[in-house]
């Protein structure tokens, strides 16, 4: 694979598991935004593997076989949590970054307990290939960007059902456009959707953060 060909392209992020398992993550010294693994995919990705989702030990498992699509996944860190734990993964992000989630699934597909594939998604366009809706749909940091926010609210709609749980992940910033970006994202979102801010009592208690937002996000009825 291409990426093999030059590691000197890559640096890695590990991310210890609850099993002591170690997801091993490149990341790009060039690039955009999305060849990066940022504090709120990692806040993610750990919160998956909370006891409300996952506890071996009294046979909880909400990922096993359940379906789950990634957006705007960059590195694949917190697809590869999901999958890790037995979701069946679709990550999907632009096509400039297919190559890196491709290294990223390949570096870490001994720890796959379900599946993991990369495709590419443009939001607010076509999903039909990611349809019927999924169970999950996982979001680290996907609001920054004020040309994505209807493409990306819309592409909730289209890929979303009625029993679909979106969980996203952000952190709040305060400089430049951000707060003015979060505020239309969210006023957008709630025509559609509710919202339920999870407490950090809920979250991992080593990765989380008074910055660092989680929320469950359902289509209204």
């Amino acid at each position: 694979m291409a990426a093999d060909e030059d590691d000197s392209h890559y640096f890695v992020r590990e991310i210890e598991k609850n099993d002591s398992c170690t997801l091993k993550v490149k990341q790009c010294y060039l690039g955009d935004v999305g060849c990066v693994v940022w504090d709120a995919a990692i806040v993610l990705a750990k919160y998956l593997e909370t006891k409300q989702f996952y506890e071996p030990s009294s046979g909880v498992n909400a990922w096993a076989g359940r379906s789950v699509v990634e957006l705007g996944a960059g590195t694949g860190v917190v697809g590869l949590m999901a999958a890790t734990l037995g979701a069946e993964v679709t990550v999907t992000d632009l096509e400039d970054l297919q190559t890196l989630l491709k290294v990223n699934i390949q570096e870490n597909k001994a720890l796959v307990s379900g599946s993991i594939t990369a495709k590419v998604l443009k939001w607010g366009e076509d999903v039909s290939d990611f349809l019927p809706p999924p169970h999950f749909i996982l979001m680290a940091d996907c609001i920054y960007y004020e040309q994505s926010i209807v493409p990306l609210v819309e592409c909730l709609k289209l890929l979303s059902g009625p029993d679909t749980c979106i969980i996203c992940c952000y952190e709040q910033r305060t400089e430049g456009v951000n707060p003015q970006v979060e505020r239309q994202f969210f006023q957008l979102l709630q025509r559609h959707f509710s919202c339920e801010e999870i407490p950090e009592d809920k979250q991992d208690p080593e990765f989380s953060s008074p910055d660092i937002h989680i929320l469950h996000i359902r289509r209204k009825v």
